[in-house]
Order: structure tokens, then C-alpha cells, then sequence
């Protein structure tokens, strides 16, 4: 019986935003708006730092590597959520959901090691700045950019083998606008309580020791900034960070209220809003928030649109 489960469940039912058809349209513009910014943002980022080779130090690298993150993450989810919200075709295939839950995974997982990498960038040019190029070698930042892919690869792997190794039988609505794990298995009919665990014990350690690493980096780094003799070179130090603190401030506080709050999974409808904060509007803020904030990629955009 379990195998004819697995081979009659030939989709799922995304039912995330079920609201009357005018909010869909709405819902549809916004969605499609906003992935348009995000790919044309970050896409911009990407060739300022290509295109000025004063940008080609370690931070902007991580920078360049986070914007083409920021846009395959967005792609996952959110061209597919604007056009089931248009066309209001909500079922998504068994496979379809599972490579979406797999790369949606792989790309979380990888934006949260990459803004723990990000924050050692910092904290060795600011706490270490003599050191600062015999450290952050050409070769110790791509292996930190693999090691980020490798680690997002390891976890959605196991993600997502738990969770299609669940029966699914009638109820084949997923409460959510996208293969979120914990609303593929909260519409499951097996016994959970294991992936649960595994889905807390994993995700809680990548969140809470990527979390520890920004933490006392930046903990390190305003102590460092603190004791700077004059104004100008604390001001200096902290323009360098504020940006990145940004974004930390908005997707770690957002994954802390995903997942780490009690009955995370028994609120779907708090939790959908919540995540369409980091799945389509951190990707489409980042390249702003370093662009405004940064005084560097703005000297070079001025440059670029002289030209």
C-alpha cells in the first residue's frame, strides 16, 4: 500500500494566499515586479563589480557570489508563485515540488553560510587589517564559497530525502505558495515526529552556528571600531559594515521567526507572509542596500554611466 501512496501521488496542491480573484492579480503584479527588480538589481551589481577593477577585493567577490545567489533563489520560487497567482493553477508535480524544495533548500542554506562568510570578511579587515591580504588569499575565498555550496548541498539533500520518504495520501494540499519543508510535511499522512526533529536539529544548527559566527564577528568588530582613535576612520570602518549588518539584521531575524519559534508549522498563514519576506524581498533589497549604503560601488556606477 505505502508504494501505490507514492506512485498515486502524482501532484500537490499549492494553497498558500487562497483569497478572492482580484487579491490574486494584485499578488501576481507584485510577485512579477519584484523578481524583475531582484534579477535586474543584482544583475547591475554583478557587472559594476565585473566592470571596476578597484572592486576586486575579497567583500565585493562575496558580493558578486551572494547577487548571483539572490537571483536563483528568487528563481525557484517566485516566477512560478506570480503564475499560479495569475493564471490560478495551483498544482505543482511530486517531482516539481521536490526539486523546488531541493534547490529552494540548497540556496537558503547557502545565503546563510555566505553572510557568516561575509561577516569573517569584515571582521579580518577590520580587526586584522595588516594581515588582511595574506589571510583573505584569492584561494581561502573560493574554497569558503564552496564550502557555503557544498554545505547547502549537504543539508537539502537530507531535507529533502526525509521528507518525500513520507506517504502522502488524500490530503495533497501543501498550506503554502511554494515546497517550504515544513508545509510538505505538515501534509503528510505518516508519522512526522522524525523529520521534525531532523528539520530542527539541522536547520537549527546551520541558523544558530551561522548566526554565532556574525555575532562575534561583528561583536569583535564594534570593540575594534569602538577603541579607533579618531572619528573619521570609525566612520570609515563602520560604512564598510553597516550595509552588510543590514541584511543580517533582516534574514536572520526572519529565519529566527520562521523557524525557531514553537508551532512554527502550526501557523501557516503568519508563516506564508513571513517568508515571502525572505524568499522574494531580501533578494531584491540586497543590491540596494550595498549599493546606498556603499560609497565605493556608488563612486563606480557614477564612473560606469559616465562612460
Amino acid at each position: 500500500a505505502k508504494m501505490e501512496n507514492h506512485t498515486r501521488m502524482s501532484e500537490f496542491i499549492l494553497v498558500g494566499f487562497k483569497s478572492h480573484p482580484g487579491s490574486q492579480l494584485l499578488l501576481s503584479v507584485l510577485f512579477s515586479t519584484m523578481y524583475i527588480v531582484t534579477v535586474v538589481g543584482n544583475i547591475c551589481m554583478i557587472l559594476i563589480i565585473r566592470m571596476d577593477s578597484k572592486l576586486h577585493t575579497p567583500m565585493y567577490f562575496f558580493l558578486e557570489n551572494l547577487s548571483t545567489l539572490d537571483i536563483c533563489y528568487s528563481s525557484v520560487i517566485t516566477p512560478r508563485a506570480a503564475l499560479a497567482f495569475l493564471l490560478g493553477r495551483r498544482s505543482i508535480s511530486y517531482n516539481g515540488c521536490a526539486s523546488q524544495m531541493f534547490f529552494f533548500s540548497l540556496f537558503g542554506t547557502t545565503e546563510a553560510f555566505f553572510l557568516a562568510v561575509m561577516a569573517y570578511d569584515r571582521f579580518t579587515a577590520i580587526c586584522n587589517p595588516l594581515l588582511y591580504p595574506v589571510i583573505m588569499s584569492r584561494r581561502l575565498c573560493v574554497l569558503m564559497v564552496l564550502g557555503s555550496y557544498l554545505s547547502g548541498c549537504i543539508n537539502c539533500t537530507i531535507q529533502t530525502g526525509f521528507t518525500f520518504s513520507l506517504s502522502f495520501c488524500g490530503r495533497r494540499e501543501i498550506n503554502h505558495f511554494f515546497c517550504d519543508v515544513a508545509a510538505v510535511i505538515h501534509a503528510s499522512c505518516s508519522n512526522t515526529l522524525v523529520n521534525e526533529l531532523v528539520m530542527l536539529a539541522v536547520c537549527g544548527s546551520i541558523i544558530v552556528g551561522t548566526a554565532l559566527v556574525v555575532f562575534i564577528s561583528y561583536g569583535y568588530i564594534i570593540v575594534t571600531i569602538i577603541q579607533m582613535p579618531s572619528a573619521e576612520s570609525r566612520h570609515k570602518a563602520f560604512s564598510t559594515c553597516s550595509s552588510h549588518m543590514v541584511t543580517i539584521c533582516l534574514f536572520f531575524g526572519t529565519v529566527f521567526f520562521m523557524y525557531a519559534q514553537p508551532g512554527a508549522a502550526s501557523s501557516p498563514n503568519k508563516s506564508n507572509t513571513i517568508s515571502i519576506f525572505y524568499t522574494v524581498v531580501i533578494p531584491m533589497l540586497n543590491p540596494f542596500i550595498y549599493t546606498l549604503r556603499n560609497r565605493e560601488v556608488k563612486e563606480s556606477l557614477k564612473k560606469q554611466l559616465k562612460r
